[in-house]
């Protein structure tokens, strides 16, 4: 995954592509940041961890700018975004993510909000590649 990221780097700098280049810079920079915290060279797994967060970091700040009327700044985070998904696995559907809620459900037979905690981290182990707020979403409005 490192060595994808670094040619994407190399090609985006040789193509004068700029928006790309600072994007996959960022990403570089945030990796090396958690791979010296960690004192060890990440697996995939944590780089896809360290990208997701990088996605949600975004989509938090187009919250904030929708709420403001920044379109200028909503268009260029979500192209942001667009860039790190192609570093991911393509995302569950609302359709999957609600047949994992389901079979957890079922699984745990919560009675109402206090099993939210309970429900949430059952979910996170089997569901790897989805809108983890969508799903807490789906979840809130299930138990209440």
């Amino acid at each position: 995954m490192n060595s994808k990221i670094a040619e994407d780097l190399k090609t985006a700098m040789k193509s004068g592509d700029k928006f790309r280049l600072s994007v996959l810079r960022m990403l570089k920079s945030a990796l090396q940041l958690d791979s010296i915290s960690k004192k060890h060279e990440l697996s995939d797994e944590e780089v896809m961890s360290v990208i997701k967060k990088q996605v949600k970091t975004r989509k938090d700040s187009i919250e904030e700018f929708k709420k403001y009327n920044k379109d200028e700044e909503v268009a260029k985070l979500e192209q942001e975004i667009e860039i790190l998904n192609a570093y991911l696995p393509e995302e569950m559907s609302e359709e999957e993510i609600n047949k994992v809620i389901e079979e957890v459900f079922k699984e745990l037979n919560p009675t109402g909000m206090k099993d939210m905690g309970r429900v949430m981290k059952e979910l996170n182990a089997k569901i790897t590649n989805a809108d983890m707020s969508l799903v807490s979403k789906i979840v809130k409005e299930r138990l209440s």
